[in-house]
């Protein structure tokens, strides 16, 4: 086995590294930091933590995960895809609980890591993976419903305060109901907000449609707010109080209870960090021309979900964004993440008591674009017409991400896609009689002459074997073989198209052998590739029909056959 090489990109990008990229990454490393500003704080709120916990893991995981990273442009943070997620283990655990499973989901992507399970988890089927990106995306939109048009709600139905399959339709029932509360000025903040987000990449660029809302938004609240006595506007001041103090780091006691209980949605977290992050990479490879190293990278964002809980912060991974946002301003190293998170430090020290004016409808509305952005609905619309399997297991992940929760779909999701995957590969194997003679001109491994057809001697029979020989399509021999009826003297197996035999396939060829055996039947295996021989061979089946009966080619098998039949005693 390979040995795991950890080399992040940021010691072997410092080698040649001089005053003109660093130039460059300083730039844009200034502007992926304001372009996170807004998020960090959205995402922070939308999870169901304080908003400086979202700063905090941006400027921790942010520094990691470019120290540490095995991408070269890569930027982490908090993400839309924890959002569902780390707002139901607070709920249900409560912020110890989302710091310990955090920390362990930190400790599966190390493990995945040196598994060497990068290369891997890029395999996740794709219906999968935009079912539940999908889901999230609904589940987001959901959740800022209150906050858009400000309504006046007691409390929002939880899936941890009732049923857990009624709490995304007992929302929307709730929402409908109280729809006559809204509250006018939040309104149009929210709506407002959405637009400016929208129509600000038609003359800008560098600057984050997000920013300039929340900066024209929250002047806009104070205006109405202090000149025109409009104090209906719920600003991030009115439901949290603001502290711009860096944390001590700390972990809270951890029981070998709560660890178990907390193993399903620290796997969730770790798989749904390791997909974002791995798919963000290689989307940024194609960009820059580069190629990441996958488990380096699985590495560094373990590392950096390790550290971020200490402080406080919530589960991180790679941003695609904020990537893309990083490579369109220059940024080409590492470097660029880490001045990321030196500006983020410096505005969560000096002017994060400001963040207090926010109104929340303008959160709302950025996480509305977020939602919109992440739905991914030309992909979802398109999915819908492939084979019926895929879009199975599409609207499946779908539906269980926004009816029951994420750990669920991920779970669901991937037995399926395994089940359906399981029986696509059984089949392409099929096992086909050949009857009288081999045509040669359908056959690759026949060294004849003249293009003459090769005839099956009397007494024998030829089964081939077509595709790999697993459990799957272990019945398919005795289906074949019982059309015969007849008892041959010889049957000959062709295994030339047979990459791979599992347990249960040796077992069932074992079966027939022992029963062709009892029953005076000689079995002889032709073109059995190298590695299937070698696993046969380690399985004991040279002692059970003899080394000289597995041929190179079905030439060497009729011979071999043709020889049996004839040293055989004629029955009178």
């Amino acid at each position: 086995m390979k040995a795991l090489t950890f080399k992040p990109k940021f010691f072997s990008c410092l080698k040649n590294y001089n005053k003109k990229t660093l130039t460059s990454d300083i730039m844009a490393g200034i502007i992926v930091g304001i372009v996170a500003l807004p998020l960090a704080i959205a995402f922070g709120i939308a999870s169901g933590v304080s908003p400086e916990k979202g700063i905090i893991t941006a400027i921790v995981a942010g520094f990691i995960i470019s120290v540490f990273g095995g991408s070269k442009v890569q930027i982490g943070g908090p993400t839309g895809a924890f959002i569902i997620i780390i707002y139901g283990i607070i709920q249900k655990f409560g912020m110890s609980g989302l710091t310990i499973a955090t920390f362990m989901a930190g400790v599966f992507l190390i493990l995945f890591g040196l598994l060497r399970l990068g290369t891997i988890i890029k395999y996740i089927p794709y219906p999968i993976v935009v079912g539940f990106t999908s889901g999230i995306a609904v589940t987001i939109f959901t959740t800022q419903i209150k906050d858009l048009f400000g309504l006046t709600m007691d409390t929002v139905p939880s899936r941890y305060q009732d049923t857990v399959a009624s709490e995304f339709v007992e929302k929307w029932i709730a929402y409908f109901q109280h729809m006559t509360t809204a509250d006018l000025w939040t309104t149009v903040i929210g709506l407002v907000s959405i637009v400016i987000i929208a129509i600000t990449p038609r003359f800008s660029k560098k600057i984050p449609g997000s920013l300039i809302a929340i900066i024209v938004m929250t002047i806009a609240a104070l205006v109405l707010k202090n000149y025109c006595g409009i104090t209906s506007i719920e600003t991030i001041g009115d439901r949290f109080r603001i502290n711009s103090e860096l944390p001590e780091a700390t972990l809270p006691a951890m029981s070998w209870e709560v660890i178990k209980s907390l193993v399903p949605p620290a796997l969730t977290i770790a798989i749904l960090g390791a997909i974002e992050s791995l798919l963000s990479a290689t989307v940024a490879d194609g960009v820059i021309g580069d190629h990441h190293d996958s488990n380096t990278e699985l590495i560094g964002q373990g590392i950096a979900n390790l550290c971020t809980p200490l402080f406080g912060g919530i589960p991180a991974t790679g941003a695609i964004a904020r990537t893309m946002t990083n490579i369109n301003n220059g940024g080409r190293t590492p470097v660029a993440g880490i001045i990321h998170a030196v500006v983020l430090l410096l505005i969560f020290l000096f002017l994060m008591p400001l963040a207090q004016y926010i109104p929340m409808a303008c959160l709302a509305g950025v996480l509305v674009v977020v939602s919109y952005g992440r739905s991914g609905w030309r992909s979802f619309l398109m999915l819908t017409k492939n084979p019926k399997s895929d879009v199975s297991v599409l609207f499946i992940t779908f539906f269980l991400t926004i009816i029951f929760d994420l750990t669920v779909a991920i779970e669901v999701g991937l037995i399926i896609a395994c089940l359906l995957f399981m029986k696509r590969m059984a089949e392409t194997t099929d096992v086909k009689a050949i009857l009288d003679e081999i045509d040669p001109n359908d056959e690759t491994d026949l060294k004849l002459e003249n293009n003459e057809h090769l005839l099956i001697p009397k007494g024998v029979e030829v089964y081939e074997i077509n595709g790999p020989y697993f459990f799957g399509a272990g019945n398919k021999f005795e289906e074949v073989m019982a059309a015969f009826g007849d008892r041959p003297k010889v049957r000959i197996i062709r295994m030339r198209k047979v990459p791979f035999v599992d347990s249960t396939g040796i077992h069932n060829l074992m079966n027939l052998c022992t029963i062709s055996k009892n029953e005076g039947i000689k079995i002889v295996l032709s073109g059995v590739n190298p590695k299937v021989h070698a696993v046969l061979e380690h399985a004991g089946f040279n002692a059970l029909i003899g080394s000289e009966n597995i041929c190179p080619h079905i030439n060497v098998a009729l011979t071999k056959a043709k020889e049996i039949v004839d040293s055989m005693p004629v029955k009178e």
